[in-house]
C-alpha cells in the first residue's frame, strides 16, 4: 500500500504477440469475453507498446548453498543482499509487486484466475522481470502456475518474495499490537504462509483470506520473506507505551538488540517463528519486515504533520542469529512525493534529488551490514493527483509514458546509489483503491462498490504496469437535427461518459455544454442565457484558444469536502468554480513557523489529445478532441458529480459533509451560439459487475529497458 492509501496493494516476438492478444481479451468479473472488435483493437495497441527484453544467455536458475545445515537460496552478505544463481550472485533485485484481486472485487476475494496468473507470469518473463513480490498468501492456483512457469523456463525463473500480511489490523484501534487474538491470528498466518509455499497446506473458507489445498512446492524459488504492514505511527507509539514491560525476544533465529522497542520485540518474534518453520524444512532465506517513511528510524524535524514522524520501527533492532544464514534486510515502501519532509527538510532541499538524498540517509543508517531494498516505489499514470512530489514526480497527473519513464529512472538510480533492489508498485491497476482527496466523494455508498468502477481522479487506482481499462457499453443517438447541432451521441463505461457532438459547421465561437445532475444549478457560463437552463457542471470549448474548461456550481464544489477551512477557493462572480483536486492542505512549517497555502490541481483545464492507445499521440489523461465540426468528449464520472456511477449515486457537499443523491439520468444542453442548441439525456443502467480489458501501458518499454540495464 502507498502512503495515500493509508491516509484516509522463450521471448520471441511471435510469442509476445500471442500473449498480448490473450492479455487484451476483454474480461468481466466472471470471466466473460469481449467483442472481437474490442479485443482486436486492444491487442494491436499492446503489441505496439512494448517488445520483449533481449534473451539473456546467462542462467538464472537457483544455485543454493548450504550453511548451518540449511539450503540457502539468498542471503545477507557483506552489506549486500545476494541471490545465488547459476550465473553467479545477483546483488540487485528488480521486479514488481502483485496484489490479490481484479476489477469488480475486493482484495479479500482473491479473485485472480488461473488463466490470469498464467498470462501474467508469461508476460513478466518476457519483460525480464526476475522478482515478484506478493503481500499475502494467494490462492493455490498462483503457486501452481508459478511452479509450472518456472519449470518451463528453468534458466529464467521468476523468484518469489512472499509477504505475510497482518490478518487482523485491530491494533490501529486498540493501540495494542500484543493483543492476544490478533497476535494468535498472525502466528497462524506465519505458519500457513510457510506451509503454502511448500505445497503443504489446507485451509477452510474464511472471509478475507485464501482457502483450498496447496500442493505446489515453490520453495526453491522463494528468495525472501517480508512480514507485516506499513506501521501506523500513532498506534505504534501507544502500543509501545502500553507494552513497555514486554521482554526482548531472544529466539534461535532472530533476536532483539537491547534497545529494541516493544513493536520491534513483537516483530522479532514473528520473524523468528517464520525462520523456525522454514528451518524445520531445511531452508533459509532473508526475512524482513515492512516499513515506510512514516515509521522510519530517522527523525524529521521539518515534517509538518506530527503523525508522520511520531514513532520509529528500526530493522537494526531485529537481527538474525548465526543460526539463520539467510539474514535480513531493510524493506521500505518509499515514494518520491510523501511525506512532506522530502520537500521541506533543509538537507534535502539542497540536494540534487531530495528523494535519493532521503534513501541515502536510510542506507547510511542501516550501514554497513544491513542492505536496504525499496520494495514499493512508483508514480501513477492518472488524470488525478493527490500530492506534489520531488522533481516533478507527483502522486498523479502523469501520462503513462511519463510515469513509466520516471519509474525506470528511479530503478536505475537505486542501483547507482548501491541499494539492494527496487520492486515496482504495481503489476496491474487496482480499481478498489482509494486516496484521501477523492475518498469523501466515494463515501456516499458502501466502499465495497468502489471496485465496480475505475475513477480517473483517484491516483491510487492507476499505478499498474498493465492497465485495466473499462469497456464501453455501446453508443446511442440522443439528439438529431438537420441544422445546427446535428447529432449528439452518448456512451459510457466504468470510467468515462462519452459524448460526440456533430455540428453543421466547424465552430468559431465557444461551444458550451451543460450537465444537469442534481436539483438546482446555474445558467451556462458567459451569459449563454435561458437556452441553457440550469446546470451543475459545465464545459466551455474555445476553438480560437484551443482550450476546454470544466466548471462546477460553486455551491456544490466537492473541494468543500476536503476540510480546507478558510482556504476553499472562491467561486467566480457567475457562481462557477474551475474543477479542482486538493493536493495539500495548509500547514505550519515547524522550522520556519510559516504557513503554507493549500495546493490544488486544476483538473477542469482539460487536456486535448488522443485516448486511443494505438495512436502515437496517446495520453490517457486526454478528455476532448475537436476535428472540424465534430467535438468529442470523454469526461470522468467524478467530474460530473458521481460518487458511484455503478449505483447511480451523485455526491454533493452539505455543511462540509458528503451527501448521496440518487440520479435517474443526466440532462445535457449544448449551446453552439449561432450554430444552434440541443438537449439530450445521458441514461444508463446501474451495474454490479465490472467489465474490463487488459493493456500493457504505453511507455512500458522504458521500464523493460531499465530492468535489462539493472540486471546486467
Amino acid at each position: 500500500m502507498t502512503p495515500a492509501l493509508r491516509r484516509s496493494q522463450s521471448r520471441s516476438l511471435a510469442l509476445v504477440v500471442a500473449v498480448a492478444v490473450g492479455a487484451l481479451a476483454a474480461c468481466t468479473s466472471d470471466g466473460g469475453d469481449a467483442t472481437p472488435a474490442a479485443a482486436s483493437a486492444a491487442s494491436s495497441a499492446a503489441v505496439a507498446s512494448w517488445k520483449p527484453a533481449p534473451a539473456d544467455p546467462r542462467s538464472w536458475a537457483p544455485a543454493p548453498t548450504t550453511r548451518n545445515g540449511l539450503s540457502t537460496i539468498a542471503e545477507q552478505k557483506d552489506g549486500k543482499l545476494v541471490l545465488h544463481t547459476e550465473h553467479g550472485d545477483v546483488d540487485f533485485w528488480s521486479g514488481v509487486n502483485l496484489g490479490s484481486t481484479t476489477p469488480g472485487h475486493s482484495p479479500g476475494e482473491l479473485a485472480i484466475s488461473r488463466e490470469e496468473y498464467r498470462r501474467w507470469f508469461t508476460q513478466m518473463g518476457q519483460m525480464g522481470i526476475h522478482t515478484l513480490r506478493i503481500y499475502t498468501i494467494h490462492s493455490p492456483v498462483m503457486y501452481e502456475e508459478l511452479k509450472a512457469h518456472n519449470e518451463a523456463h528453468p534458466d529464467a525463473p521468476i523468484y518469489l518474495v512472499q509477504g505475510i500480511y497482518l490478518p487482523d489490523e485491530s491494533y490501529i484501534e486498540t493501540h495494542d499490537l500484543f493483543e492476544a487474538e490478533s497476535t494468535k491470528a498472525m502466528v497462524e498466518e506465519v505458519r500457513d504462509a510457510s506451509a503454502a509455499v511448500h505445497g503443504d497446506l489446507t485451509r477452510a473458507p474464511r472471509t478475507g483470506r485464501s482457502s483450498g489445498t496447496w500442493t505446489a512446492d515453490v520453495s526453491q524459488w522463494v528468495a525472501a520473506w517480508i512480514v507485516g504492514v506499513e506501521w501506523d505511527g500513532e498506534a505504534v507509539k501507544a502500543s509501545d507505551a502500553r507494552n513497555a514491560d514486554q521482554p526482548l525476544h531472544r529466539g534461535k533465529h532472530f533476536a532483539n538488540t537491547a534497545d529494541a522497542s516493544p513493536t520491534e520485540r513483537w516483530v522479532a518474534a514473528r520473524m523468528d517463528e517464520l525462520a523456525g518453520a522454514e528451518a524445520r524444512r531445511g531452508l533459509s532465506a532473508p526475512v524482513a519486515f515492512v516499513n515506510w517513511p512514516t515509521a522510519d528510524p530517522l527523525r524529521h524535524p521539518a515534517e509538518p504533520l506530527d503523525l508522520e514522524d511520531l514513532a520509529g520501527v528500526d530493522a537494526n533492532h531485529v537481527l538474525p542469529t548465526k543460526a539463520w544464514p539467510g539474514g535480513t534486510f531493510a524493506s521500505f515502501h518509499a515514494y518520491p512525493y510523501y511525506p512532506d519532509f522530502l520537500r521541506h527538510q533543509p538537507s534535502y532541499k539542497k540536494a540534487a534529488d531530495p528523494y535519493l538524498a532521503y534513501l541515502l540517509d536510510l542506507k547510511k543508517h542501516f550501514a554497513p551490514h544491513m542492505p536496504l531494498m525499496v520494495t514499493e516505489f512508483g508514480v501513477p499514470s492518472s488524470l488525478g493527483s493527490a500530492h506534489l512530489g520531488t522533481k516533478g514526480r507527483d502522486q498523479g497527473d502523469h501520462s503513462e509514458q511519463e510515469a513509466l519513464a520516471m519509474d525506470a529512472a528511479m530503478l536505475e538510480q537505486f542501483k547507482e546509489i548501491g541499494l539492494a533492489g527496487g520492486l515496482l508498485f504495481s503489476w496491474v491497476d487496482e480499481w478498489f483503491k482509494f486516496t484521501w482527496n477523492t475518498l469523501p466523494r466515494h463515501a456516499v455508498v458502501d466502499g465495497e462498490r468502489r471496485s465496480l468502477w475505475h475513477d480517473a481522479l483517484t491516483n491510487e487506482q492507476h499505478f499498474g504496469l498493465v492497465a485495466q481499462d473499462p469497456t464501453r457499453t455501446g453508443a446511442r443517438v440522443a439528439w438529431e437535427s438537420r441544422t445546427g447541432v446535428q447529432r449528439v451521441t452518448v456512451d459510457h463505461d466504468e470510467s468515462w461518459v462519452h459524448l460526440t457532438i456533430a455540428l453543421d459547421r466547424a465552430p468559431v465561437a465557444p461551444v458550451r455544454v451543460g450537465f444537469d445532475v442534481v436539483p438546482g444549478g446555474l445558467a451556462l457560463p458567459a451569459g449563454a442565457g435561458k437556452a441553457g437552463g440550469v446546470n451543475d457542471y459545465a464545459l466551455t470549448v474555445d476553438p480560437s484558444k484551443q482550450t476546454a474548461t470544466m466548471v462546477v456550481d460553486g455551491a456544490i464544489d466537492p473541494v468543500k469536502l476536503d476540510r480546507l477551512k478558510a482556504y476553499v477557493p472562491e467561486a467566480g462572480p457567475d457562481g462557477w468554480s474551475v474543477q479542482r483536486l486538493t493536493t495539500n492542505r495548509s500547514y505550519l512549517l515547524p522550522l520556519t513557523q510559516q504557513r503554507t497555502p493549500a495546493e490544488f490541481l486544476e483538473i477542469g483545464k482539460l487536456r486535448r489529445g488522443s485516448w486511443d492507445p494505438a495512436s502515437p499521440a496517446f495520453d490517457d489523461r486526454s478528455t476532448w478532441q475537436l476535428d472540424g465540426s465534430t467535438l468529442t468528449l470523454r469526461l470522468p464520472w467524478a467530474m460530473l458529480g458521481l460518487g458511484d456511477p455503478s449505483s447511480k449515486t451523485a455526491v454533493v457537499p452539505r455543511n462540509g459533509e458528503p451527501v448521496g443523491v440518487k440520479v435517474q439520468d443526466i440532462g445535457v444542453v449544448v449551446d453552439a451560439g449561432a450554430g444552434g442548441t440541443a438537449t439530450a439525456r445521458i441514461g444508463w443502467d446501474a451495474w454490479n459487475q465490472a467489465r474490463h480489458t487488459e493493456r500493457v501501458k504505453a511507455g512500458a518499454q522504458s521500464f523493460i529497458d531499465a530492468l535489462v540495464t539493472v540486471s546486467r
